[in-house]
């Protein structure tokens, strides 16, 4: 039956980012923006996760590559690991996961590289012909190849610019006619400011803020005949402040805001408007009779803009073609809060809430997680509770990560 469930969910990710619908639509339906490979918009590293899935304008970890590639030049770690598992649909299945794995070395004060390897796999399939045939198992899964090279332009700024190898191995031999894996390539733009430590009355402090514009690339097919998907590009800006306390105690709080640039779907199909023949400005059972078809000239799309464009338009489209107007544009931004307690860089507790609107996805949750310092390992654990009518497949799901940091106090950034 776990199978069953996971070859349903195969073809429904496969159905989703290929099928056309048309409808007859309804100006409250709910347009939510998909794309190809959404298991990129997964958070893959515990502390992440336990503050609402942020981090461009968080301090820097191992995972940096994951949210904003530049703040490694402000790692006061010389180089490091990161390894992290994230279960999916874990009460229905215990072989679907998303697992990372990170390298980073800050080469000088100006500059480090990444690479890093994201692997997301739907588990083990059995396909059996009839009862005497040999089981044929197949894995479908997603994997993205990175690397990063961030360079800081003064003492308080870097860039970073990374590049992506994305494939997606979801066609199953034996199902679908053309079982090759699809693959593209996607560009990461960033950058990440961290001021000086400043005194106040009760404390000191220290700003912080970031941007990240990822997966800009071409986009791509799951097969020869099938529609052409889009990544999906994020737009990603934060800010937070670090009340330092004392010289054991921390607490940062940040903020984070984030929008796909992916066109809308627009409102699709004919609409008709119903005439009021007896004039009483009311709508009369079997006395009115349909009247003008509004639509385009090939009675396709009467609402909003095409998404039959390249990528690079696309980008710049999805500020202004949402058929609800700029209300609806407003709903696509989701936000999260995130806070963070650290006390001597040794433990840490954290608690965040990330917020999407309800006809955009519905993604709603508190998280919360802890982390651990042991000489050069650093663990960190998440758990994510639902706030949503709609549950999420990571409910009551248990992350962690570790982090190995070589040359912890090779460079002094507090």
């Amino acid at each position: 039956m776990k199978k069953l469930l996971c070859a349903l969910m195969v073809f429904t990710i496969i159905n989703e980012v290929t099928a056309q619908t048309t409808i007859i639509p309804n100006e409250n339906d709910s347009r939510v923006i998909t794309t190809g490979m959404p298991f990129l918009l997964i958070a893959p590293d515990a502390r992440a996760a336990s503050m609402g899935d942020m981090g461009v304008a968080t301090s820097p970890d191992a995972f940096s590559q994951q949210w904003n590639a530049s703040k490694y030049v402000f790692s006061e770690a010389k180089s490091g690991i990161g390894v992290s598992y994230t279960p999916y649909l874990s009460k229905l299945v215990n072989d679907i996961f998303l697992g990372n794995i990170t390298y980073f070395n800050r080469i000088d004060e100006r500059s480090a590289f990444a690479v890093s390897l994201k692997y997301f796999s739907l588990g083990d399939i059995e396909f059996l012909a009839d009862e005497f045939s040999t089981a044929l198992i197949q894995r479908p899964n997603e994997f993205t190849l990175d690397g990063s090279y961030a360079l800081r332009l003064s003492d308080q700024f870097g860039m970073a610019v990374g590049m992506r190898y994305l494939r997606s191995d979801l066609r199953l031999i034996g199902v679908d006619g053309d079982a090759s894996p699809a693959s593209t390539f996607g560009v990461d733009i960033s950058g990440y400011y961290q001021s000086e430590e400043e005194a106040y009355s009760d404390f000191n402090g220290r700003w912080r803020s970031g941007f990240a514009i990822q997966n800009i690339g071409p986009k791509f097919k799951y097969d020869a005949a099938g529609q052409e998907n889009f990544q999906p590009t994020t737009l990603r800006l934060g800010a937070g402040f670090d009340f330092i306390l004392d010289n054991y105690n921390t607490v940062a709080v940040t903020a984070e805001v984030a929008k796909l640039l992916v066109p809308t779907p627009p409102i699709l199909g004919t609409e008709y408007e119903y005439t009021d023949n007896n004039g009483n400005g009311q709508y009369d059972e079997g006395v009115d009779t349909l009247g003008n078809q509004i639509s385009d000239t090939n009675g396709v799309i009467y609402q909003g803009k095409s998404q039959d464009i390249g990528f690079v338009e696309g980008m710049f489209q999805s500020f202004g073609d949402a058929p609800g107007g700029f209300s609806e544009e407003l709903r696509e931004f989701t936000w999260a809060l995130g806070a963070e307690y650290r006390y001597q860089d040794a433990f840490a507790f954290r608690l965040g809430y990330f917020n999407e609107s309800e006809d955009k996805g519905a993604r709603k949750f508190l998280a919360l997680g802890a982390g651990f310092k042991a000489n050069i390992v650093n663990i960190d654990l998440s758990y994510l509770f639902s706030a949503s009518r709609i549950q999420s497949p990571l409910e009551n799901t248990l992350r962690f990560s570790l982090t190995f940091n070589f040359g912890a106090d090779s460079y002094t950034e507090y």
